[in-house]
């Protein structure tokens, strides 16, 4: 069969390869995804000079060229860089199977160009936007310190170098989406799927849990509320009466980390919701010059200013205060928690019935305190890819054990308690058609699109102008790269 089993460790560790990382965008180099003329090379065709290869070789080797694209020698290292960054252990990937990888990718790109496949750059300027304010929260950088890590000039060259490697993904990203967007697999063929593997090969899962969680968060007074209100309010009039500057006030006094620094800004369009629905619900009933009326959010209390309409696009900028907690609401949310867990602990109520009753956290309220895999969608974690502060907070509980009360706090200072149960355990064992049959049909279904890849990628190199360069004609690969 041409999916081994025993080869799915490594493709999974491929898809850490994805496009949309944001380190792995931040820190490639864009001249490896740059459109270039077929005959930057020697040997290429006979339509543009062929000076220009050796000016690319002497900045950094090239190590291929598909199409209109160029692989450097440097990607290679690059992508092994950020896969252990990403916490993949690199160890079983020889270099010939990584490189391969990045050969197919730019082979997506030139195709998908080939085909007409349109991106939108407007769409990719808001992907941007985005994935810089996401690094600028979590990491805490301002902008300043992020183009001197990242050793930028200025943040228009820093924007335009990440536009490139996005738009070049995207191309990519349709192109396989393309390619397997009709393949569906049927029961009979599931089945046959799983009696081809022999017995001895067949996978193994692993220990598998469900977790339900119930989460009490310190309440914030009325008092606290109102003068977050106020506060917002003072700012508003005297923007309006006064000729104040709104993004100054966004700098010195929002409390969001991913905008503060550029005056609050951020361009919200109709067509993408990202941001809370009661932050676009304002955003999008404003006039230009308009400024809301203090709001509330899950993050606090907002105003919000409109600064241009542009069509399905709003710029705007806003303000964000969050109320403070007292020290006698936290006290009195960890006291309201532990009441809870003794009532579950004396058998007066279900830990379902617990969280449906007295949970703060609304995601998982409704089913019981369920908490859904982000990765799978359903209610199962696999034990060994738990992430790491879930899987320290229920290692040692037993099956509908209740946890002592657990205290978080986030990284802007947010505190909340929560108890944990694991309400179900699958352990480890060899895979079952009747148990395990969403999984095998999952395997089933990607070896039937690997099929159809590798039959598109066989059409597709014999087709496509493709030059391997030094050390790497000597690699094995499995797709008919060097046209033997």
């Amino acid at each position: 069969m041409l999916l081994k089993i025993n080869n799915l460790k490594f493709i999974n560790n491929l898809k850490h390869l994805g496009f949309l990382c944001i380190t792995l965008l931040l820190v490639n180099n864009i001249s490896a995804q740059e459109v270039i003329n077929d005959e930057i090379v020697e040997d290429a065709p006979k339509k543009v000079d062929t000076t220009k290869a050796q000016n690319a070789k002497k900045v950094d080797g090239v190590a291929a060229v598909v199409g209109d694209y160029i692989l450097l020698d440097s990607d290679v290292d690059k992508a092994y860089l950020q896969l252990q960054a990403q916490g993949v252990n690199t160890s079983s990937i020889k270099p010939c199977e990584l490189f391969g990888k990045l050969l197919e990718d730019k082979l997506y790109a030139h195709q998908a160009v080939q085909d007409s496949i349109l991106v939108s750059d407007a769409e990719i300027r808001r992907n941007v936007d985005y994935q810089v304010e996401q690094f600028l929260a979590q990491s805490g950088k301002s902008m300043k310190e992020l183009l001197e890590f990242y050793k930028k000039d200025d943040e228009k060259s820093f924007r335009d170098e990440m536009f490139e490697i996005n738009k070049t993904n995207q191309l990519a990203q349709k192109m396989q989406a393309k390619i397997v967007e009709s393949i569906e697999i049927t029961p009979e063929e599931v089945r046959a799927f799983f009696e081809r593997i022999p017995k001895e090969e067949r996978p193994t899962f692993g220990t598998e849990l469900k977790v339900a969680q119930i989460v009490a968060e310190p309440r914030v007074s009325e008092e606290e509320k109102q003068r977050v209100i106020n506060r917002l309010k003072e700012f508003k009039a005297d923007i309006i009466e006064n000729g104040a500057s709104f993004r100054s006030k966004a700098v010195l006094y929002s409390e969001d980390p991913g905008s503060a620094s550029k005056g609050g800004k951020y361009t919200l369009n109709r067509k993408q919701p990202r941001m809370v629905k009661e932050f676009r619900q304002v955003a999008f009933s404003l006039q230009e010059g308009e400024i809301s009326e203090p709001f509330e959010t899950e993050f606090g209390y907002h105003i919000i200013q409109c600064d241009k309409i542009r069509g399905q696009e709003y710029d705007v900028a806003h303000i964000l205060l969050s109320p403070k907690v007292s020290t006698e609401a936290v006290k009195e949310a960890k006291e309201r928690l532990e009441k809870v867990r003794q009532r579950i602990v004396d058998g007066k109520i279900s830990f379902a019935d617990a969280a449906r009753e007295a949970s703060d956290e609304k995601e998982t309220r409704g089913d019981g305190g369920q908490l859904i895999n982000p990765t799978t969608q359903d209610y199962n974690f696999e034990l060994t890819r738990m992430e790491p502060e879930l899987y320290s907070q229920i290692q040692n509980l037993k099956d509908n054990e209740v946890s002592l009360v657990l205290k978080e706090e986030d990284r802007t200072g947010k505190v909340k308690f929560k108890i944990l149960m694991v309400t179900d355990r699958i352990n480890e064992h060899e895979a079952d058609y009747a148990r395990d049959y969403l999984k095998i049909k999952s395997l089933a279904l990607d070896e039937k699109k690997i099929k159809a890849i590798a039959k598109w990628q066989e059409e597709k190199i014999l087709d496509t102008y493709i030059k391997i360069s030094g050390e790497y004609r000597n690699c094995e690969f499995s797709s008919n790269w060097l046209k033997k």
